[in-house]
């Protein structure tokens, strides 16, 4: 299991605790190591449909722990080119694996520009410091 205070530098980030990673022309998008153990442990995730589009900052799915229920936001807008099919049947991965086997959608970004807002490593971290 990850550890809550992991946080790839290579990655990018919100305040809402998705991450966001560069994959040729697609964004993969997953939650952080540190969502994950604030929700605890995850038991059911709504994935959006491929084709659908997203707006940054609006809700696009739910993640639902023992603990919880929490809205996933978009970091980006744009389309939903896949999604994790596997947290269908085992949700855990994202507990387990929350910035590899735990990615939950894919998307083609409508404003590849709009990487640079995102949150860098250093600032995500010390945003979650404050919180």
């Amino acid at each position: 299991m990850s550890t809550a205070t992991e946080i790839p530098p290579s990655l990018k980030y919100t305040k809402e605790h998705e991450w966001a990673c560069h994959r040729a022309a697609e964004v993969e998008v997953g939650i952080t190591a540190f969502a994950a153990h604030q929700l605890g442990d995850v038991v059911f995730v709504e994935l959006p449909k491929v084709g659908g589009l997203l707006t940054a900052g609006q809700p696009f799915g739910v993640v639902e722990s023992v603990k919880s229920v929490s809205d996933l936001f978009a970091p980006l807008s744009g389309r939903v080119t896949a999604v994790n099919t596997t947290l269908e049947t085992a949700p855990e991965r994202i507990n387990e694996a929350p910035y590899t086997d735990g990615w939950i959608i894919r998307m083609q970004p409508d404003d590849p520009q709009a990487w640079q807002a995102l949150l860098s490593a250093d600032e995500y971290s010390a945003w979650i410091a404050d919180t």
